[in-house]
C-alpha cells in the first residue's frame, strides 16, 4: 500500500509513525522477539519473509502473529521486514513475496498484469474524509451542487485517499475526473500539513489516515464527515484485503494457507485482548501508541475475521464493489466481474 510509506510527523498525537497515508516504515530490529517455540530446523515451510513494517495500526495482525507466535505454530519462521509498494508488488508477483495485507489500490497493479490473488478479507476502515468543525458540507446528498468544486486535500493524486474521496464524490452525482473540473484534489505528503490546510481554509475536505481524523476531531477543530468503516457508501465493506502471490499459491498453497491462518489466528486473539495486543505493539516499536484508547477504539472499529468467522463475510462481493467504483473513476479498465472472478480466490 502507497499509504504505508508516506512520513508524517503527529505533533501530540497518538502514532507518529501510522502515516498521513497509513506512515514511514518501522524498523526492522523488532523482527527478532517474537514468541517461536520451534528451532530453526523444525519449521515445515522454513524462513519467510513479510514485508509488514509500517507503522500502521491496522496492519497489527501480522505484528501480533509474529509476537504471540502464531506463525511459528503453523511452521513458518517468519522474518518481518519493510518494503514499499513497488518492492511488495514485484515480489509477489515472482513470489518472493508470498503474502502481504493491502487496500484495493493494489488493485490497479493486478489489472496490468502482476499475478496475485486475493485470497482474504483483513478489516474495515482506516479513512476518514474530515471537515472544519463549522463546516455545513453534507456526506449524502440528492443534490451534487452541495459537493461541486471542493479543494480536497489527499495523499497523493492517484493514491489511496484520492480514490476514496473520488468514489464518495462519484456516489453523490459529482464528477471526481479532475478534466472535468468538478472538484480540486490537493497533494499532501505530511498529514499533519493537510490538516493545517483545513483549519486555514486552503482545503474544504481532508481525505486522511486513522488516526488522524480522531485526533483531529478530539482536538475540536474539525468532524468526521465519512468514517469508511461505517458509513455509506462504504459501511460494511473490507477495505484491506490478504494478497498472495499466485505463484506460491499454485506451487506451495498449504503455505499459503498457514500464513492465512496464523494471521486468523491473530485476529482473534487481538478481538479478545486489545489491551494487551496494544502494548504489544508498542513495546515492539511497531506503531508509537500515545492514546491508547483512542487506539483501541480504532482497532476495533476494524472488525478483523476470526477462524470461528472466516466466510461469513462476502469477500469477494467487496473487491467487486471496489472494482466497479475504481472503473467509475478511471483506475480500472475491464469488466468489474471478470476482473474480480480473476482476482479473488477463496482457500476454502
Amino acid at each position: 500500500m502507497k499509504k504505508r510509506f508516506l512520513s508524517i510527523v503527529l505533533v501530540g498525537a497518538m502514532i507518529t509513525s501510522f502515516l498521513a497515508g497509513c506512515g514511514k516504515s518501522a524498523g526492522t530490529d523488532n523482527a527478532a522477539s517474537g514468541e517461536t517455540t520451534q528451532s530453526q530446523g523444525e519449521y515445515k515451510f522454513g524462513k519467510i519473509d513479510i514485508p509488514a513494517l509500517d507503522g500502521s495500526l491496522c496492519g497489527a495482525p501480522i505484528y501480533i502473529a509474529y509476537e504471540k507466535g502464531f506463525f511459528a505454530e503453523e511452521g513458518i519462521d517468519a522474518n518481518l521486514t519493510a518494503a514499499d509498494f513497488e518492492t511488495r508488488k514485484i515480489g509477489l508477483n515472482n513470489g518472493n513475496v508470498p503474502f502481504v495485507n493491502g487496500d484495493f489500490q493494489f488493485f490497479s497493479s493486478a489489472e496490468q498484469g502482476i499475478d496475485m490473488k486475493v485470497i482474504g478479507g483483513m478489516h474495515f476502515g482506516c479513512i476518514k474524509l474530515v471537515v472544519r468543525s463549522d463546516s455545513e458540507l453534507p456526506a449524502i446528498t440528492s443534490n451534487p451542487d452541495d459537493l461541486k468544486n471542493l479543494k480536497i486535500g489527499v495523499d497523493e493524486v492517484g493514491g489511496t485517499t484520492f480514490q476514496v474521496a473520488s468514489v464518495w464524490l462519484e456516489e453523490n452525482g459529482v464528477s471526481a475526473k479532475q478534466e472535468n473540473g468538478e472538484a480540486t484534489f490537493l497533494p499532501y505528503s505530511d498529514g499533519n500539513l493537510e490538516l493545517e490546510a483545513l483549519y486555514n481554509g486552503d482545503i474544504d475536505v481532508a481525505a486522511i489516515w486513522d488516526p488522524l481524523g480522531d485526533i483531529a476531531e478530539s482536538s475540536g477543530k474539525a468532524k468526521v464527515l465519512v468514517d469508511i468503516s461505517k458509513d455509506e457508501p462504504f459501511a460494511g465493506k473490507y477495505c484491506c484485503f490478504y494478497y498472495a502471490s499466485t505463484k506460491v499459491l499454485n506451487e506451495n498453497p498449504d503455505e499459503i494457507k498457514a500464513l492465512y491462518n496464523a494471521v486468523l489466528k491473530a485476529q482473534k486473539w487481538i478481538t479478545e485482548n486489545p489491551d494487551e495486543a496494544l502494548d504489544l505493539i508498542a513495546k515492539g516499536n511497531y506503531s508509537e501508541i500515545e492514546d491508547k484508547e483512542l487506539a483501541k477504539n480504532l482497532i476495533e472499529s476494524y472488525e478483523y475475521e476470526t477462524p470461528e468467522t472466516v466466510g461469513s463475510h462476502d469477500v469477494k462481493a467487496d473487491v467487486l464493489y471496489f472494482a466497479k467504483e475504481l472503473k467509475t473513476i478511471g483506475y480500472l479498465v475491464g469488466d468489474p466481474d471478470e476482473f474480480t472472478n480473476k482476482l479473488y480466490q477463496s482457500l476454502n
